[in-house]
């Protein structure tokens, strides 16, 4: 299974629709996560049209009402549960512990493998004890920054295995920048 990643896009503040190339690098995915910030919900629209499109509701999307926006959702992939939310705290400033009970709020057993989630518009993926924790960041407002090209991520899952990878968006396509794959017992 090919899962396609993003969040915040933040359309039509930043763009009217999604980069070309972020369509045509999802054309061939089994599956889309949209972490929230869509801001309307023509962006749903626009990636259903790739593949079935799972949405979380983002603090910038919070006057849509659209049945296809949810909190949370937790999804099972092969042998991988992933569960998809907007805010979740970064590996980066939290100790194990902390993510553990954050998710252990968040999701219902079976409890998460990985965790998409945006919100910061930081690419970045972690392993922190059997979790992985991916944020593919903002295709149109990187790290905050101006409107410009960002990043994108992908999931795959085989089995118990999965290999996360977030991708910058070129003039001319994608380029992957990170990559972890593990197990999960």
């Amino acid at each position: 299974v090919k899962l396609g990643l993003i969040a915040d896009t933040h359309i039509p503040g930043t763009t009217k629709t999604l980069w070309p190339q972020i369509v045509h690098a999802f054309s061939e995915v089994d599956g889309i996560l949209h972490a929230g910030d869509l801001w309307t919900v023509d962006v749903i629209d626009e990636l259903a049209q790739l593949a079935p499109t799972h949405v979380a509701t983002g603090n910038g999307d919070l006057e849509l009402t659209d049945k296809r926006l949810k909190e949370t959702w937790q999804l099972q992939f092969d042998n991988v549960t992933v569960g998809l939310v907007h805010e979740f705290p970064t590996a980066r400033r939290r100790a194990a512990d902390y993510l553990m009970r954050r998710r252990n709020r968040l999701f219902r057993a079976p409890l998460p493998n990985v965790i998409v989630y945006g919100h910061t518009h930081y690419d970045e993926i972690h392993l922190v004890d059997q979790l992985m924790c991916v944020n593919p960041g903002s295709p149109t407002l990187p790290r905050n920054q101006d409107l410009r090209h960002g990043t994108i991520g992908f999931l795959e899952i085989e089995g118990r295995r999965a290999t996360a990878t977030i991708s910058q968006i070129t003039s001319d396509g994608i380029e992957t920048i990170h990559e972890k794959t593990t197990e999960f017992p």
